[in-house]
């Protein structure tokens, strides 16, 4: 009886203290779901990043696989232009043969640096039709996202992707295997394009002055022709010209920018704000002409005529064109490829690329 007296409260703290030990245990775990569940920062309609370091991207996820297009007769292919950095292409071949080379269209994806993919079916549509439409090999790009690889990754993978389309084109690596067929028998290096929508945009034209100030370096014959900056992701932490801005989404777009960075560059850097670039290193923008697209509805338009109208007066000894599409949203010409607008304005980067 006395050691039933002395087990029975010892089995009895010993199941509560387990029964209370489960409850804290759970707990934690419901503390770790509700730090999963916690915002860090809110980039919607791009994506959400949690304090778990969790990633949730609520557009642009969507793949769908190079091939044949019945409806414009191009054929696709990927390559991979960095298995390290998982850096890849999609290239575009018009059925159309001609017994002459023709342009090389380097192309950046937009999506505020966060989302979509060169692999992405409304990308994939647009290149199709851009390849037909010019009669370019067309390379997509498909470089690394923030914040997982936060900027300068995407400059440095599409630098890459640009000096794998020189070597690859002129067969500079030295050996059949480093030679892209598509690129050395249809693409004339001496007539290569950069071109890219809203970040992509960003791309092409900070690639560009990188190419003027260090160079291709990929033979004689290499140079950019064009760039074509179709309603490029411009912006400062202050309203340009005559435009007035709400304070409010201002101060909205350095936080995004800081995000896209990691902090590293504020938002009045020439990554993000080409007006703050000196007056030389215009000049030595590395192409012969230049397009930039606008659409009149677009919150980056003060940024983007602002950059037309710098580039105009810098002393830059090229061409710069505007073309403005009233009444249209940010990138429209993506999701309304179909429509009289969005055909006019490729029309319009058909002739830019193919102008002699």
């Amino acid at each position: 009886m006395a050691y039933t007296r002395i087990l029975l409260p010892a089995l009895l703290f010993l199941l509560c203290n387990n029964y209370w030990h489960c409850g804290h245990a759970a707990r934690p775990g419901k503390r770790a779901a509700e730090s999963n569940s916690q915002v860090k920062f809110d980039f919607s309609p791009f994506l959400i990043e949690y304090k778990s370091g969790v990633v949730k991207r609520l557009m642009g996820t969507d793949v769908v696989a190079a091939a044949a297009d019945a409806l414009t007769g191009v054929t696709s292919r990927d390559v991979t232009i960095d298995p390290a950095s998982d850096v890849r292409a999609r290239i575009y071949l018009p059925s159309f043969r001609a017994s002459t080379k023709v342009p090389v269209v380097v192309y950046f994806h937009g999506g505020a640096f966060v989302v979509e993919s060169a692999f992405n079916p409304i990308y994939h549509a647009y290149l199709n039709t851009l390849a037909a439409k010019a009669g370019v090999v067309a390379v997509s790009v498909n470089y690394r996202l923030a914040p997982e690889h936060p900027l300068p990754a995407a400059y440095d993978d599409s630098w890459a992707a640009l000096k794998w389309v020189l070597a690859h084109g002129n067969g500079n690596n030295g050996t059949d295997a480093d030679t892209d067929q598509w690129l050395s028998q249809y693409g004339d290096m001496s007539r290569l394009f950069l071109a890219g929508d809203s970040a992509g945009g960003n791309i092409a034209h900070n690639l560009a002055l990188r190419a003027g100030e260090e160079g291709l370096g990929d033979g004689a014959d290499a140079k950019i022709k064009g760039v074509a900056l179709l309603d490029p992701y411009f912006q400062g932490r202050s309203a340009v010209g005559a435009d007035s801005m709400d304070p409010a989404y201002l101060q909205s777009a350095a936080r995004t920018w800081s995000f896209i960075c990691a902090g590293k560059y504020p938002i009045d850097h020439p990554y993000a704000n080409p007006l703050a670039l000196p007056a030389s290193s215009w000049q030595h923008l590395g192409c012969s002409r230049v397009l930039v697209t606008v659409s009149g509805q677009d919150r980056l338009s003060p940024w983007q005529r602002a950059y037309y109208s710098t580039l105009r007066s810098s002393g830059w000894p090229g061409q710069a064109e505007l073309y403005e599409t009233p009444g249209e949203g940010h990138v429209y010409f993506l999701t309304k490829l179909s429509t009289p607008q969005a055909q006019a304005e490729m029309a319009t980067l058909v002739a830019f690329i193919n102008r002699d």
